[in-house]
């Protein structure tokens, strides 16, 4: 039928097929680009389920190495690892993170092992060891976390976990000047060739409860929600959020990390513009939460959200993906599906 109108440009003819779709697609997604973070737990017998999160498990070291085998096995070349560890092992100076014998530290040695190609990353934080559940040692007054005492001891923590066979080292903590001491301490003695993965743009997120669920972190505060807001980014500061990552830039971080994902693309976008740094993005556990959550309840499509929420983080400049949703994606893409989002 000859059109009655003079339309000269029609965007609709390159989406007029699954071809052309395809063809044309701008933005893809490559297993190689994501990163699982797992849950690290001694005791297990079997994976245990994280309540908060769908299809998200605890593992003992042991077992992490088959999750880990069955990840690399559909193209996931890093995991990113998170140590959940009893109340009896955390006090108030979160000791236990520099136990050479601890459960992230053993965790990587059987893993770098078992899979030497697969690239280890270990988040540097005392959240997991404090008893009052913050990332850092709490000054005399315990209003406020210590700077630069915690400092100190994440340099220690980052120098042990790469004595352990860490390929890179992920400070989360959100101090100032930690990305120099930890760089310091790695060159000083002999890791040189270990990378910092900074989270250099860590807000102080509402989306963060279900992985402190994961943790342990959150019961310190009971019912409440542990405020960071002293040392995390404020969610209304977007230049300060820049401000901050550029300087975990001259300090030497490899990578530049924002966190959470998804509400703050402009961020990424923003920092995309401005470094020429490898960015990562978490897509965090609360963002998660909320795509099974709605998915359970029939409001969403599982799949195209889970989709098109990893594709505009992709879009928005993040080079590497943190996300729990890893595994399945890779899963389908080792099969040969689009994800097209």
């Amino acid at each position: 039928m000859k059109s009655p109108y003079s339309i000269p440009i029609r965007m609709r003819r390159l989406r007029r097929t699954d071809g052309i779709r395809s063809m044309l697609q701008e933005t893809h997604l490559r297993a190689a680009s994501l990163i699982a973070p797992i849950f690290v737990k001694d005791g297990l017998k079997e994976p245990e389920p994280v309540a908060s999160m769908p299809e998200v498990y605890r593992y003992n070291p042991e077992q992490l190495i088959d999750h880990c085998r069955s990840l690399r096995d559909v193209g996931i070349q890093a995991v990113a690892l998170f140590p959940c560890n009893p109340p009896e092992l955390k006090d108030p100076f979160g000791s236990a993170a520099l136990d050479s014998q601890g459960l992230i530290a053993r965790a990587v040695g059987l893993l770098k092992k078992a899979l030497p190609e697969m690239t280890i990353i270990v988040d540097v934080a005392l959240d997991p060891f404090t008893s009052h559940g913050h990332d850092g040692v709490l000054k005399e007054d315990g209003m406020d976390v210590d700077n630069d005492r915690t400092v100190h001891v994440l340099a220690q923590m980052a120098r042990m976990l790469a004595d352990a066979g860490a390929d890179w080292v992920a400070p989360s903590d959100m101090m100032d000047g930690r990305v120099a001491a930890i760089r310091e301490v790695l060159d000083q003695n002999g890791h040189t060739e270990v990378s910092i993965l900074s989270y250099s743009a860590k807000f102080n997120s509402a989306y963060y409860g279900p992985f402190r669920d994961a943790v342990g972190s959150q019961s310190a505060a009971g019912k409440n929600y542990l405020n960071k807001a002293t040392y995390q980014l404020q969610p209304s500061n977007p230049r300060e959020a820049l401000r901050d990552a550029l300087l975990d830039e001259t300090e030497g971080a490899d990578m530049l990390m924002v966190k959470p994902a998804g509400p703050y693309l402009d961020i990424i976008t923003r920092l995309r513009e401005r470094s020429d740094r490898p960015i990562a993005a978490y897509q965090v556990s609360g963002e998660y939460a909320q795509i099974h959550a709605a998915a359970m309840q029939g409001w969403l499509d599982l799949k195209r959200t889970r989709d098109e929420s990893l594709m505009a983080i992709a879009r928005s400049g993040a080079d590497m993906i943190l996300t729990y949703f890893a595994g399945n994606v890779a899963a389908e893409l080792a099969k040969g599906s689009q994800i097209s989002g």
